[in-house]
């Protein structure tokens, strides 16, 4: 039977759910239908809309725990990145939105707080929710709110560093707080059962923890033995502990722990879930899941369980309807590993995002030479710093909207040692489906300020290839080198080279200078064509190196009537600002617009929607730049001024 008959014909009990509150009337028998019921209903709808279908079809039970025993939206639920809050939005009566799935108009991909007040947090960044969650429990305590906060947490996300920051000052709040982790990498069995439900129990009692704290106090006054004898209790208790639940990870937190248990298991989930509730203080409920859980095409995908296919899918096979195209990121990845041939000095460096960026084709072929740091942008950048300070080469691969979150990092530990360290952005500029947290638009605005670095945007593979050389080339101090997402732009080359500025298209007529940064290049050229129809001449460039700003674009701007930039970027610190600064240093007064992102918070939909929306099509730009060199054209003369002219 097929997932869409199985939907059809048994999705009878998921329709009659509309909020948390028609689950938690739900028996054993019923839950286990509905989970079903979720899994069939995940599975059609995202394989027509694509989005992340492995990690949500791994917390189906645990989601449905989590609705039973807490009461949303007064109990507050935190999901860490959010990529797996698929459930809780069918659960919080969002079932019709998932026909528009991270489309225009439609469902967002992670927790939104425009669609639904049980949602809270946006930012899709992983390792933030237990920072979110310890300043709830702690404004809820200093007023007297009695609600519950509840952050789930991926085993990935504790790669990041502020993980270990939050949980260092939630057990020192000791606020009443419950940490959901979320393991789905751990390889060992939860341990199920009486006893170790016993032992849950027993270690949340509050009287148990009241005896304790008093044996301590009586050993710890008692001379000679005292301390010795409580240590030797501590061990027991603690070996007792370890022997019935693994919990390495969590080991002298100052957090009580209660588990493994089994995700996948609502009852034993719940019991969980109810001890940790109601003991005042915070509490790890470690819950051991499968990705992918239920469907074998994402059970059998070694590479990440289907973890977040970007287009529709075939529901039997998993694989993507899509023809298989060339991407960027592919580009990069074959590049990457041929100057890896020829320099035994590159290394690459990626953030838990190895095959998304192209890094794991180098490490299948050179796995010594390839550091995986897991969720930890700001230690990447500082490693990196450090592996070329022992002679190395680094490329550190990351999504652009990342490395956001090193900027001090590169600021202060890359670039001000002059490292020669490569950062890669995938993603760069408007991505589409994943929304504003995972806009790469802001990475030449924010990294426009660092001395010494440089910046480059590849409009096509041979430059791609050509920069990513370039970048690696570099040895007295950091550089960028970032590229969009999807199909990479078919080569366009180059008239001719001014220094190291490419020039695309050139005509008699000097009225403007395109300056098309990356791969607005295209775009570049189309408008170029339009305004000519109007009459006037379109000089289209790609500086190729956008920071600093190349002294050849600035000789090329003075020799236009006007200068134009189209950026994927935001506007503010961007190109455009940056090259103004620059004709303004080399009194060049040719008038500049600049063409790119607000600085915004802009809505998901397909990348060529949101472009449309902000005037950055080939139409808008091309209106636009007739109508300012018109303009131009229509301005009084000033006769003071043409007679300055004609004496000179």
């Amino acid at each position: 039977m097929s997932v869409e008959e199985g939907t059809a014909n048994h999705g009878r009990l998921l329709g009659t759910v509309r909020g948390p509150q028609d689950v938690k009337r739900m028996t054993a028998e019923q839950l286990d239908i509905l989970a079903a019921e979720i899994r069939d209903f995940l599975i059609a709808k995202v394989s027509r809309t694509g989005g992340h279908i492995g990690p949500n079809l791994g917390v189906v039970e645990l989601t449905l725990a989590m609705h039973r025993v807490f009461d949303s939206p007064r109990d507050r639920l935190l999901f860490d990145t959010g990529h797996q809050a698929y459930v809780h939005k069918i659960i919080t009566g969002r079932q019709e939105g998932f026909d528009k799935l991270r489309q225009r108009g439609g469902l967002s991909g992670y927790p939104n707080q425009a669609e639904s007040e049980h949602d809270l947090i946006e930012n899709s960044h992983a390792s933030t929710a237990l920072s979110y969650a310890d300043g709830l429990a702690k404004a809820y305590a200093l007023r007297g709110e009695k609600r519950a906060v509840v952050a789930v947490v991926g085993d990935g996300a504790l790669t990041g560093g502020m993980c270990w920051e939050a949980l260092n000052n939630i057990a020192t709040a000791g606020n009443p707080l419950v940490i959901v982790v979320n393991d789905n990498g751990r390889s060992y069995s939860p341990t199920i059962g009486g006893l170790a439900d016993h032992l849950s129990s027993l270690r949340l009692n509050p009287g148990y923890e009241k005896v304790l704290d008093t044996v301590k106090d009586a050993l710890g006054n008692t001379p000679f033995v005292g301390k010795p004898m409580y240590e030797v209790l501590h061990a027991v208790k603690k070996g007792i502990k370890d022997a019935v639940a693994p919990q390495a990870m969590f080991e002298d937190l100052g957090i009580k722990y209660v588990g493994p248990v089994d995700g996948h298991d609502v009852a034993a989930v719940e019991s969980a879930l109810r001890a940790a509730k109601n003991f005042n203080g915070p509490v790890i409920v470690h819950a051991v899941t499968r990705k992918g859980y239920g469907y074998r095409p994402a059970e059998e995908d070694e590479a990440d369980c289907l973890h977040g296919p970007g287009g529709a899918f075939d529901v039997e096979t998993g694989q993507l309807v899509a023809a298989p195209s060339v991407k960027w990121t592919h580009v990069f990845a074959d590049e990457l590993v041929k100057i890896a041939d020829e320099r035994p000095d590159v290394v690459g460096i990626t953030a838990a995002m190895a095959e998304p960026t192209g890094i794991a084709t180098l490490a299948r072929k050179y796995p010594e030479r390839v550091y995986d740091v897991g969720i930890a942008e700001q230690h990447a950048a500082t490693s990196a710093a450090g592996l070329a300070m022992g002679g190395l080469h680094p490329v550190v691969a990351v999504y652009a909207t990342f490395l956001n979150r090193a900027f001090d990092q590169v600021l202060l530990d890359v670039a001000m040692h002059k490292l020669p360290v490569t950062f890669v952005l995938d993603r760069a500029g408007i991505t589409g489906p994943d929304g504003p947290s995972h806009y790469g638009i802001w990475d030449m605005s924010v990294f426009g300020v660092v001395p010494g670095l440089r910046i480059a945007a590849p409009r096509d593979s041979a430059s791609l290839r050509e920069e990513l050389r370039d970048a690696v080339a570099v040895d007295d101090g950091p550089t960028i080198l970032r590229f969009p997402t999807g199909t990479v732009a078919a080569d366009l080359p180059a008239v001719r080279r001014v220094g190291a500025v490419d020039v695309l298209a050139e005509s008699a007529r000097t009225d403007v200078l395109l300056v098309a940064v990356g791969s607005f290049a295209g775009l570049g050229m189309e408008v170029a064509a339009r305004v000519a129809e109007q009459g006037y001449g379109v000089t289209v460039v790609d500086p190729r190196w956008v920071r600093p700003v190349p002294a050849e674009l600035v000789e090329l701007a003075a020799g236009h009537r006007l200068v134009v930039t189209v950026e994927d970027g935001v506007r503010v610190g961007g190109v455009g600002d940056a090259l103004g600064q620059a004709m303004r240093d080399a009194d060049v007064r040719v008038p500049l617009k600049d063409l790119g992102v607000p600085a915004d918070w802009h809505p998901h939909g397909t990348r060529a929607q949101i472009l449309a929306d902000l005037g950055l099509t080939a139409q808008d730009v091309a209106r636009d730049v007739t109508g300012w060199i018109s303009g131009l054209d229509a301005q009084p003369v000033d006769p003071a001024a043409d007679e300055a002219t004609a004496k000179n």
